[in-house]
């Protein structure tokens, strides 16, 4: 861990030197002179030498950004084998401060940008080893309709909840809209409901102090008084803690409730019902957990209405054979734009990175959405992409010749060859004729690393049905 003191040279401060911390300075004063009354060994635990090291290979595989003391993550760790014991002392005695974390903002899809707050290696090495022994106590509290950052739990598993209750009747959403959540969390809220299930303060006072801990921006350092910025360790673990009233509130009130981090949809079996929902869950949210509900993005709709319901990338669908999940329109469209880009004619120099690329990107892409029923899609997209491809093959041969050479090469008649080597038609258009399809076959772009997506996704789509049944 990154040191307080002004020997190591990190940007680590002391407690005593930062008046922001008087309050909690003195609460750790308290804490320890009361520490035989905690909970116990919970800060032994987080602390220990297991545990750290843990933390730090979860820290390493993560990798991620330097924090404002410029540490890389290979850095750390003879810095941690050098002064651990001696950071270890320092937080038993409450004497450690958490440096600020670094600002970085990146731009939303649909416009706008996400803050992000990256805290320095050592900071996260500290929160990982605190969420690794915060989540066993946690797990159990959680709700069943409650997704997000939980182990054995995703957003396929979420919208897979949704369609099971839609086959029993609910068929109205209201989905919710936080504006800003992990930057808006109220800290005292936070704070308390910790204190619940934690019982050793000095744990409890020691994630206030990361709360706390301020944000850097141009060299500034400006206090956080609310919020448990994004890119932090133990963010999304305090961001469940916190949500997790709301799910309780309104699973006593019999309501369904799925949540994925702030992505909220409550169900309901009527369209009135489902207005009475948004009206009381927005007073929830607002009042009683101080958070802004975004109220132009919040609403009720049909879970089938394919432009409005969207949940986490999907919506939902129905036929003779029943509720089915399929991917959101607008999922497509940032698909398909992806593929375009990462196919463009303009950086064929060599076709290979760009079909490792492809490969790359639509492997995660399926394995993502793989869940969902989109057979014909995926074969329309997949014939695209191969004519795409085909282009950017054309583009690279340039000249008459090179072009009827490698065209004779793959087996295209003499008069066919030549035909399409001295076509002045466009790309589009030259690549749809019979020789070019003859000497770029499927099998011969396969062969070549082209990841035909109609068969990736038959093979995916199979395998996570299995998996259900399984389950």
């Amino acid at each position: 861990m990154a040191e307080n003191t002004e020997s190591s040279g990190c940007l680590q401060r002391d407690s005593a030197e930062h008046e922001g911390y008087a309050k909690a300075r003195r609460s750790f004063n308290l804490i320890w002179k009361e520490r035989d009354s905690a909970q116990p060994k919970l800060l032994e635990a987080i602390l220990h030498k297991d545990n750290f090291n843990r933390a730090y290979k979860r820290v390493k595989a993560n990798k991620g950004a330097p924090g404002i003391d410029g540490m890389a993550i290979k850095e750390a760790l003879s810095y941690l084998q050098e002064h651990q014991q001696e950071l270890t002392n320092r937080i038993y005695r409450g004497k450690y401060t958490p440096s600020p974390v670094r600002r970085v903002e990146i731009p939303k899809p649909d416009g706008g940008v996400r803050k992000l707050g990256i805290p320095t290696v050592i900071d996260r090495t500290l929160q990982q080893a605190i969420t690794q022994q915060l989540v066993p106590i946690y797990e159990p509290l959680f709700t069943d309709g409650s997704y997000g950052y939980r182990p054995n739990r995703d957003a396929k598993g979420a919208i897979l909840k949704v369609k099971e209750y839609v086959e029993q009747g609910y068929t109205y959403a209201v989905v919710l809209d936080l504006s800003k959540y992990f930057d808006t969390i109220n800290h005292e809220i936070l704070i308390n409901l910790l204190r619940k299930n934690v019982k050793d303060e000095r744990v409890v006072q020691l994630i206030k102090r990361y709360l706390k801990s301020g944000v850097m921006e141009n060299g500034v350092v400006i206090e956080t008084e609310e919020g448990s910025p994004q890119g932090g360790n133990i963010s999304p673990l305090l961001a469940n803690i916190y949500l997790n009233e709301f799910d309780w509130e309104f699973l006593k009130r019999g309501v369904p409730c799925i949540r994925y981090a702030d992505d909220i949809v409550l169900l309901a079996k009527s369209k009135r019902a489902s207005e009475r929902l948004l009206e009381s869950s927005t007073r929830y949210l607002e009042e009683k957990l101080k958070l802004t509900v975004n109220r132009e993005k919040s609403r009720t709709v049909s879970v089938f209405a394919i432009r409005n319901f969207k949940f986490l990338g999907f919506a939902l669908g129905r036929n003779r054979s029943g509720i089915y999940v399929r991917v959101h329109a607008k999922s497509w469209e940032k698909f398909k734009s992806k593929l375009k880009e990462l196919s463009s004619r303009k950086c064929c120099q060599s076709i290979k990175p760009s079909l490792e690329r492809i490969k790359v990107y639509a492997r995660g892409w399926l394995n993502y959405y793989g869940i969902a029923s989109m057979k014909n899609n995926m074969n329309d997209i997949n014939g695209w992409l191969y004519h795409r491809i085909r282009m950017c093959i054309w583009k690279q041969w340039k000249c008459v010749r090179t072009r009827y050479r490698n065209l004779r090469v793959m087996g295209v008649p003499k008069d066919l060859a030549w035909k399409a080597a001295n076509s002045r038609r466009g790309y589009w258009f030259t690549t749809h004729t019979v020789a070019i399809n003859m000497a770029m076959t499927k099998e011969r772009l396969i062969n070549s690393g082209f990841y035909d997506l109609a068969t990736a996704y038959q093979s995916v789509h199979k395998k996570k049905a299995l998996q259900r049944e399984l389950a």
